[in-house]
């Protein structure tokens, strides 16, 4: 039988001082894989302002089996994983980051338990004492907040560091094609048998991470919108609430009048009420605009990254 196919999918942003480190350690253990699977290397890169892509092109020209695509502007960490799944022919596909914090002695792992009939290895990502604790705290922080608002549930430092097999990738490469994919769940979503693997996250070998606390956030809203209707609904329950109590200030104010004749004073109260009642009405407003905003950009049906140019080795 001739060795199976494995696509490693590779996202590239602003990494031009750790990548040959990474990509190195990662052919030191693919080599000693070789017999059993041949392995095609495929870094996307987001259009970078260091040297990257010079030093991918530098990577690429010492060996055939890495193609690197390199898209026209900056599409984001999860359309690059995505332009990665399209692009993959292997019969399965391992996705991983570039700065050692995904550490390539756990391919054999996973590979492992693909072999054993699973079509999603997941990895479960516990970080190091050398980690600051502010991302630690973080990081739980944003499961517990997903999980609670989400139908799908994320296992606490489930990281984008999976293999999948050819079967899931054919659902990406085909059925799959919304804006805003929040992938994590999205694999959670489609099923299939699945396992985990667990690794410990060391420190980034070189640069700095691109998750500050913007994209951290845009990253917790896009998970939000893409799975979870429970803000609609908490919006409509407030509404519901605030309806309730003015009805029953309405009710007050009457019998006040036809008990003391007049309405009871109030004027500082009553535009405490309508100043929260206008920041509620603003606040509800804003999450139906975030859902309206998400349906304006699957209607435009346009695609989800651009590529500039694909290099294949040498």
């Amino acid at each position: 039988m001739s060795p199976k196919k494995i696509d490693i999918v590779l996202p590239v942003y602003n990494e031009e001082a750790g990548i040959e480190m990474f990509n190195a350690a990662l052919l030191r253990v693919t080599s000693l894989l070789a017999g059993q699977y041949t392995f095609r290397l495929i870094y996307v890169l987001d259009r970078s302002s260091d040297a990257s892509f010079s030093a991918l092109k530098r990577i690429s020209q010492q060996h055939r089996n890495i193609t690197i695509i390199h898209l026209s502007r900056r599409f984001g960490h999860q359309m690059s994983l995505v332009a990665g799944i399209d692009h993959c022919t292997g019969d399965a596909a391992i996705m991983m980051d570039c700065d050692l914090q995904h550490p390539p002695e756990l391919l054999p792992g996973l590979l492992a338990r693909f072999e054993e009939g699973y079509d999603i290895v997941h990895t479960i990502r516990t970080y190091s004492g050398t980690i600051p604790w502010r991302k630690r705290v973080l990081s739980r922080v944003f499961y517990r907040l997903q999980n609670a608002l989400s139908p799908v549930e994320l296992r606490d430092g489930a990281a984008d560091f999976r293999l999948i097999s050819r079967k899931v990738i054919n659902v990406f490469q085909k059925d799959i094609r919304e804006h805003g994919q929040f992938l994590r769940a999205l694999f959670q979503w489609v099923g299939f048998a699945s396992t985990e693997v667990h690794f410990v996250s060391a420190p980034r070998a070189a640069g700095v991470t691109k998750y500050d606390m913007k994209r951290l956030l845009g990253f917790f809203v896009d998970g939000m919108l893409s799975f979870s209707k429970v803000p609609l609904r908490m919006a409509s329950a407030l509404g519901f609430v605030f309806s309730t109590l003015g009805l029953l200030y309405l009710v007050y104010l009457i019998v006040s009048f036809f008990v003391s004749g007049n309405f009871p004073p109030g004027y500082t109260s009553l535009i405490g009420v309508v100043l929260l009642i206008g920041g509620l009405q603003l606040s509800v407003l804003g999450v139906i605009g975030e859902y309206i905003g998400t349906i304006f950009d699957e209607v435009k049906a346009r695609p989800l990254y651009v590529v500039d140019e694909i290099l294949n080795g040498d």
